[in-house]
């Protein structure tokens, strides 16, 4: 039987709805499976029993009275640290921030208590999000359920924890360079960086996202049909439309006659490692076997490219850490502080021609994937690296090696997905990226989805260590 921790939103909504289950006893059993994984991943920033216990509670009346209050009532979920709540400081994973109660929700965690979710604790995540790993000057070190001398990854590094060790089905990240792909590659869960401006977030900023982290397609479009809510606070969010989020389910049928393209080299950054590549390759066979054409793809990225943006976000990084008081900037982890002031000596054009490659970046992935329906790839060219390190290649002056595969779609505004695909001899998880055209979330989801159905059987979620 499955554990209650363990059940999807879907089948937690129905049996609330025929009075088989109570959110109290499901939060409950989250909360227990929480005490027995958190001194091993350290997933977790503001849980509080108590208040998830008092939400449950008040869910469990609205049900008996049979109005339910939204989608999500009673729901178990948690939140990514650097989306605000309501009363709660936002740390943004760096021991630099001061502690400064936020005065009102975010969109995402306002659209999330609307519909009645069980608000459970907020996720973990590495100083400013600027690293894809859990460490952090603020936060306990996590790590990765499958291995937990492995890093979750980054930035939603908890977020990637917590929806593979169970703690409940739904989950929030954030995502400006591959944030939320690349923990659920890592983690072997689902992911959704949607187009640009879909999900309201504050503050927006350019490429920024906010995204469902799940275990299934089935529970992230779920959260879409409530994250996607309108919001005016976001400035750079789309026209609300009413998808029919519910219709991501168009079985294995939905492959037949797709021209997908394959891509299975960035063009920059770090090589795919033998594994993710043949794991990759074994899922574009699946495709092409459901009636989908599979098209090799040159790389559209460059070095240029990659290094542009990295310099551009030094230069913005090096800026806000000497605004800080000095007591407070040094604080920040030293593997931050040194690649952000590596750009102190840049010039106004060096930092314009930083600035530029966005737009390249844009430019050129809009125009390699206009060619297919879909485009799959590596989310990342490696699995999950040793927990302790800032990033792969533990080089503050080439920190972003691995995100060639995912950053182009923010910059291009392309919704894009991780759905685990495979595993290494070694037992860590594998993901497909999958982005499409902008705008076409919905069609993401159900390429996702008829993946899922198709894809050789997964392993069993992992389970705590023994005491």
């Amino acid at each position: 039987m499955t554990e209650l921790h363990d059940l999807p939103a879907h089948d937690l909504i129905a049996a609330y709805r025929q009075r088989k289950l109570s959110p109290v006893e499901v939060t409950q059993s989250v909360l227990a499976h929480i005490e027995r994984w958190e001194p091993h991943i350290k997933a977790t920033y503001l849980l509080r029993p108590e208040a998830a216990l008092a939400q449950a509670r008040a869910s469990e009346a609205r049900w008996l009275r049979g109005e339910p209050k939204g989608l999500l009532d009673g729901v178990p979920s948690t939140i990514k640290e650097n989306i605000a709540t309501e009363g709660d400081p936002t740390p943004l994973g760096t021991a630099a921030v001061e502690l400064v109660p936020a005065a009102a929700d975010a969109p995402p965690a306002a659209r999330m208590r609307e519909a009645g979710a069980v608000i459970v604790a907020k996720t973990t995540m590495p100083d400013y999000g600027m690293l894809s790993s859990g460490l952090s000057t603020f936060h306990p070190l996590s790590r990765n359920p499958w291995d937990v001398s492995k890093g979750p990854g980054g930035s939603s590094a908890g977020g990637g924890a917590a929806a593979a060790a169970g703690y409940g089905p739904l989950h929030i990240g954030t995502d400006i360079g591959g944030s939320l792909r690349l923990p659920a590659s890592w983690c072997g869960i689902f992911s959704l960086k949607p187009s640009l401006g879909r999900i309201p977030i504050d503050p927006p900023y350019t490429g920024r996202a906010a995204g469902p982290m799940t275990r299934t397609v089935a529970d992230a479009a779920l959260m879409m049909q409530v994250l996607s809510q309108p919001d005016a606070r976001d400035s750079m969010s789309l026209p609300y439309q009413d998808i029919a989020w519910s219709q991501f389910n168009k079985g294995a049928e939905r492959l037949r006659g797709l021209r997908i393209g394959l891509l299975l080299d960035a063009g920059c950054g770090l090589p795919v490692e033998p594994e993710v590549k043949a794991a990759v390759e074994r899922a574009a066979q699946l495709m092409e076997a459901a009636g989908a054409t599979i098209v090799p793809m040159a790389p559209f990225m460059t070095q240029a490219m990659l290094d542009g943006m990295d310099h551009f976000w030094r230069m913005r990084s090096h800026i806000d850490l000497q605004a800080l008081p000095a007591a407070r900037r040094d604080k920040v982890l030293p593997y931050i502080r040194t690649w952000a002031d590596s750009a102190a000596g840049m010039s106004g054009t060096e930092v314009f021609t930083a600035s530029h490659q966005f737009h390249l970046t844009r430019v050129a992935a809009v125009k390699a994937c206009s060619a297919f329906d879909y485009v799959i790839s590596p989310v990342a060219p490696n699995v999950a690296f040793q927990a302790e390190l800032p990033s792969p290649t533990n080089d503050p002056l080439r920190p972003l090696e691995h995100i060639g595969f995912t950053v182009p779609f923010n910059m291009s505004e392309q919704p894009a997905a991780s759905v685990n695909c495979g595993y290494t001899r070694a037992g860590l998880p594998i993901g497909l990226q999958i982005a499409g055209a902008r705008f076409d979330d919905l069609g993401v989801l159900q390429v996702a989805h008829a993946f899922e159905l198709i894809r050789e059987p997964q392993r069993a979620w992992p389970q705590p260590p023994a005491a």
